[in-house]
């Protein structure tokens, strides 16, 4: 795969610590941290967004209340609950900023393969809406697979996608909640997480296509300067 697993899921985020943080796992003697970040939306609705950071990028002022601005990737892993395997997503923290240097906070790139028949609708109210989901290379072979959803022209798009096809799109994560049902006829309330998609492209080759020239994720070249960060 022609192109650095770095520049294919990219992520920034900027919002109020909602709660604790609790030990998730540790991995070569690491331990990792999970907590909840609200993110602003311009309609003034939030979304609760699952966070998972390195002990080593915690500081005193990650407690419930602070704020938190980041840099990461949005991944996937399964988690066994109740015999059946279910896909678990997370914003997985690489850089912690002093500052927050985009007036957007809560963006995200992606670019991958089309892994499932992308899934296309209308609302009662003819709104046009498609569900995807994105296959993600990582790096050490691994692959993240993070569902996203489109609207309008981007959803008419979608549709004539299939699987195997390379896309790359922008926009931000959300989470929304539903009514699941139970066994015994009750219903629990859920959170999905996903990829609500403002601009999307499909492309042939990884060394023809730039993302980092197609989506413009977030203003940092005068952030690096001031600060020296790196991403």
């Amino acid at each position: 795969m022609n192109i650095n697993c770095e520049k294919n899921n990219k992520v920034y985020i900027c919002g109020k610590i909602v709660s604790p943080a609790v030990f998730s796992h540790e991995v070569f003697g690491e331990g990792f941290y999970e907590f909840f970040v609200e993110v602003k939306r311009l309609s003034g609705q939030a979304d609760i967004l699952p966070v998972t950071i390195s002990e080593r990028l915690m500081g005193e002022d990650m407690k419930e209340g602070d704020t938190l601005c980041a840099l990461g990737q949005f991944r996937s892993y399964n988690k066994l609950e109740n015999g059946k395997s279910r896909l678990m997503l997370t914003v997985f923290v690489r850089e912690v900023l002093s500052s927050q240097p985009s007036k957007n906070p809560n963006s995200i790139v992606l670019s991958g393969y089309i892994c499932k028949p992308p899934v296309y609708r209308t609302t009662p109210f003819n709104r046009e809406i498609a569900d995807l989901l994105i296959a993600v290379n990582r790096s050490y072979n691994k692959s993240d697979y993070i569902p996203a959803i489109a609207w309008g022209r981007n959803a008419r798009f979608v549709s004539n996608l299939e699987v195997g096809d390379k896309v790359a799109l922008s926009g931000r994560i959300q989470s929304r909640e539903y009514q699941k049902k139970q066994p015994d006829e009750s219903f629990v309330t859920m959170t999905a997480y996903e990829v609500s998609v403002s601009k999307l492209a499909a492309f042939d080759e990884y060394s023809d296509f730039d993302i980092d020239a197609e989506f413009d994720l977030y203003s940092l070249s005068s952030h690096r300067e001031e600060h020296g960060d790196k991403l």
